[in-house]
């Protein structure tokens, strides 16, 4: 467990749903999420591409753009309170000040006619830095300590660094106003095994020396395995289980997470044991509006997973959304929302 620190925020996201409006009319990406971000840890968000991780992420930062908006729920974090309400010159504090985020491609989120480190200085006066020679100082201190010559890569333009080299300008760009609530997407995706290797162990040693609230979003069960204390598993919009890492990972009680892991090739053994999840994961359109979101492609399905939610049970430090699971917890309390802002506005 990382060591927890006085500063690092608490984030609870509540009853969290996110909607695109589409031809066929608003559909769901992100449906009734409930994940809780303890101080001074690491979370993991898992799955396949499409099933809302980035747009969970973006909701952080009520971030979320049109034609989508976040429908109902809350995020709130310690110190700031609810960021969905936020707008405004309050929002854009928000952003990057106590919320860092590095994006999933690293070189689309930096402009490639300015140099990195005017995009420091722009960044100071957006989020009005009065000391800026201080804060370049703080960026030159945060990329020598990633293994980087600070003041040459402040000098130099996105397409001069490598892949590496610009995820580790992002981390420091989400560091260098002191946020304590930190949000990667996708760390470590189109880099090869000795740069996510530095880049995990980067994210982990910065993590706990400055003392932040982490969430780490990827496909990749093995970034989390590295990293994460806590971990979530998504699918279709939905968390499927949540709970400690090592419990998750070793013993899944949700029939996605165990495809997950028996999908995963092995450097040794019978190649023949990677067995991939049958079936393709839904869109937007496809996914159902009643019944379990996974039962096309479950191996365990039941008459039961046709009609109504899973049920949400709580297994000790777990949480399992699955009929198959319900012989060994307690069913968490549904909660009833009033209307949404939408609709209290029709």
């Amino acid at each position: 467990m990382s060591v927890t620190d006085k500063r690092a925020p608490g984030v609870r996201i509540n009853d969290l749903s996110v909607v695109y409006r589409t031809g066929a009319g608003e559909l769901p990406a992100v449906r009734g999420v409930d994940l809780e971000l303890v101080p001074g840890t690491i979370t993991g968000v898992v799955g396949e591409s499409g099933s809302g991780k980035s747009t969970l992420a973006l909701s952080l930062l009520n971030a979320v753009q049109p034609p989508g908006r976040i429908r109902s729920g809350s995020v709130d974090i310690d110190g700031l309170g609810d960021v969905v309400i936020l707008g405004g010159d309050d929002l854009r504090k928000t952003r990057g000040r106590h919320v860092g985020y590095v994006f999933q491609a690293a070189q689309n989120s930096l402009n490639p006619l300015k140099t990195i480190g005017k995009q420091l200085l722009d960044l100071g006066r957006s989020h009005d830095v009065d000391d800026l020679p201080g804060l370049v100082k703080e960026a030159r201190s945060l990329l020598d300590r990633m293994g980087l010559d600070g003041a040459r890569v402040l000098d130099s333009y996105q397409h001069e660094l490598s892949g590496g080299m610009r995820q580790r300008v992002g981390i420091m760009l989400a560091l260098v106003l002191n946020a304590h609530v930190v949000v990667l997407d996708e760390p470590t995706t189109a880099l090869d095994m000795i740069t996510q290797a530095t880049i995990l162990r980067i994210i982990r040693e910065v993590h706990e020396e400055r003392g932040l609230t982490t969430l780490v979003i990827t496909h990749d069960l093995g970034v989390v395995a590295e990293i994460a204390d806590r971990l979530a598993v998504m699918y279709g919009g939905r968390l499927v289980e949540q709970g400690p890492t090592r419990e998750v990972l070793g013993e899944p009680k949700h029939p996605y997470t165990r495809g997950l892991l028996q999908a995963i090739p092995r450097l040794v053994g019978d190649i023949d044991e990677a067995r991939a999840l049958p079936g393709r994961p839904p869109t937007l359109s496809t996914i159902p509006p009643d019944g379990c979101v996974f039962r096309e492609r479950c191996a365990v399905r039941m008459d039961v997973c046709e009609t109504g939610e899973p049920p949400v049970l709580t297994i000790g430090p777990r949480v399992v959304a699955c009929h198959t699971a319900a012989g060994e917890g307690e069913q968490k309390e549904t909660v009833t929302t009033g209307p949404t802002r939408g609709e209290e506005q029709a």
